[in-house]
């Protein structure tokens, strides 16, 4: 195959995480301890009556619909689609010129420059500050098509400041994305000041607390007109018909959604207890999720425990998060098991 036949910013991608799982304990990928959503699951296996020999609504109307009531706002404040990365894509699609430039906070997660790349834009990282904090100076001084941010952050795993956010989304008259997959965890959202700010896009997803991280459902809000914008590019029927099902089922059950932030709650002080027992650096958390530096070789901790049955995430080669960890807060039990194999791996390494 000749490399020139593809796309000069794609040229260089890496295939994203698929490690082998098998039976192991996922706490590798932030998704809900609890595991799937039970109005969700009651709705799924009440779909027998969906005529699938249709289309789905074009654009999620029904979901729409169940958004407005949540957020109250508009179902025209809204575009729903396959996960909120499907979210992603379509911003870059509508609002990236081949060439553009997208700025990115560093370090973050890593498909935001992928979605970038694919869409044959360019991104430009400004380094969050010591503390992971978001640098509005730079960030409002760098040229750019549009700003690209997420809070609480991934994989560092703590919120930025409100008054920093705004001041990005105040600062310059272009898009600006805020990824709030974990918003929930947070306790708070700029989602609301979807209509007071007409730049301001917020993409959200069913994946995390809402425990449907299988069905791939996801949305963004903006501004009515923006939102059409979008909703004009964004790929007709790409929802299906069990996904929407199932997520309007989980909105209108908040008692999961409920349980789950309270689990995470509960448990991150045990985890980071836990994990600073074992000598490690335990990064600041407001997700469902601890970034935390071992005092072994992060590759050697990571495939020890997948070793043992236990997947967690390795950073340890990302630039500002060397030898660094991302593991999910799980349950009790998760959380001791976790805590456990680790001193194993530490005994093993001494």
């Amino acid at each position: 195959m000749d490399r020139n036949w593809i796309r000069s910013t794609c040229r260089d991608l890496q295939l994203y995480y698929n490690p082998e799982v098998g039976n192991k304990l996922r706490m590798d990928t932030s998704t809900n301890a609890l595991g799937a959503n039970p109005a969700g699951m009651r709705a799924l296996r009440e779909c027998h009556d969906l005529d699938l020999g249709q289309y789905p609504s074009t654009y999620g109307d029904g979901l729409r619909e169940e958004l407005a009531r949540v957020h109250r706002l508009s179902r025209d404040n809204f575009v729903v689609g396959n996960g909120s990365d499907e979210s992603l894509d379509v911003i870059m699609k509508t609002l990236v010129e081949p060439g553009g430039t997208v700025i990115t906070a560093h370090p973050a997660y890593v498909l935001h420059s992928f979605f970038v790349s694919i869409n044959g834009g360019r991104t430009v990282t400004v380094d969050l500050d010591e503390r992971f904090q978001l640098d509005v100076e730079r960030i409002n001084s760098t040229p750019g098509s549009l700003v690209l941010i997420c809070t609480p952050n991934n994989p560092t795993s703590n919120t930025f400041r409100d008054e920093d956010v705004r001041a990005v989304i105040e600062g310059a008259a272009r898009p600006v994305v805020v990824d709030e997959a974990y918003a929930e965890y947070a306790g708070r959202s700029f989602l609301p000041l979807v209509e007071r700010y007409d730049n301001l896009i917020v993409t959200r997803t069913f994946s995390k607390a809402y425990g449907l991280a299988g069905m791939r459902v996801g949305y963004l809000a903006a501004s009515r007109e923006l939102a059409d914008a979008l909703q004009r590019v964004k790929v007709p029927y790409s929802l299906n018909k069990v996904g929407e099902r199932v997520a309007i089922a989980a909105l209108r059950d908040p008692a999961f959604l409920e349980e789950s932030v309270r689990v995470v709650a509960e448990q991150r002080p045990f985890l980071e207890e836990g994990l600073r027992a074992l000598g490690f650096q335990v990064f600041p958390s407001e997700a469902n999720y601890i970034l935390f530096r071992p005092t072994v070789p992060s590759e050697r901790l990571t495939k020890g425990l997948a070793d043992r049955g236990v997947l967690v995430r390795d950073f340890g080669k990302v630039r500002r998060l060397e030898n660094c960890v991302r593991t999910t807060i799980g349950t009790r039990e998760m959380n001791t098991v976790l805590l456990e194999r680790m001193q194993e791996v530490l005994r093993e390494c001494r």
